[in-house]
């Protein structure tokens, strides 16, 4: 489990993507030394297992599943990478609680800049935006930011620019693709909602009155 706030900006060393084995190494100076073989860490959002560890690189292997479904398989050497930490027990929460299960993967459609904030517009399938409300949390690449707004399958985020500048979102231009989690709670409640409604005989849509019906409202 983790929050989403970035602990570190890592540098991919080496990527090896075929049909025997996916492997990405990474270095971090900053946190290498605080983790161990075996610990999770998040890689953009996803989680990753730490494999191997020399000096301050870290290697972690990388399931076909994972590759095909993030931006991971986007990494070439050079690249830079979010990192964070899983957390331990009594650690504080600063965004949101994040699994590290990457949904899906956004597109960034625009980029402005909004007084001392960067405005990001960004486009993901109907699958992922149904889980988003306006004000709510999601992980973008593993940050934790809040939508300012929802719009069909398009929503923005707004970074304040320590959030721009100590993480990869700050290299994010327009047809980038970035790496979505949606908010944990939203997901159970809304399959719930899912499967009370086909188990009801009306075929009746999720609205604001259905919602207040079963006691979300």
């Amino acid at each position: 489990m983790f929050t989403g706030l970035v602990e570190s900006l890592g540098c991919v060393h080496r990527v090896s993507f075929g049909t025997a084995a996916n492997r990405i190494q990474i270095e971090s100076s900053d946190l290498a030394p605080k983790v161990q073989l075996g610990d999770s860490v998040a890689v953009n959002g996803v989680c990753l297992t730490v494999c191997q560890k020399e000096g301050s690189r870290l290697l972690f292997d990388v399931m076909p599943e994972t590759v095909s479904k993030t931006n991971l398989s986007q990494l070439k050497s050079g690249s830079g990478v979010n990192l964070e930490r899983a957390l331990a027990m009594g650690d504080p929460v600063g965004g949101h609680l994040v699994t590290g299960h990457v949904d899906g993967i956004g597109t960034v459609v625009s980029r402005q800049v909004q007084g001392n904030a960067a405005l990001f517009q960004i486009e993901a399938s109907p699958g992922i935006t149904d889980l988003l409300v306006p004000k709510g949390s999601v992980a973008v690449d593993g940050v934790s930011l809040t939508i300012v707004e929802l719009k069909q399958c398009r929503f923005s985020v707004s970074l304040i620019p320590h959030t721009l500048k100590t993480t990869v979102l700050q290299y994010r231009q327009v047809g980038d693709q970035v790496n979505l989690e949606t908010d944990m709670l939203g997901k159970y409640v809304f399959f719930y909602l899912r499967q009370v409604k086909e188990k009801s005989a009306t075929p009746a849509a999720i609205t604001a009155d259905f919602l207040q019906q079963h006691g979300f409202l």
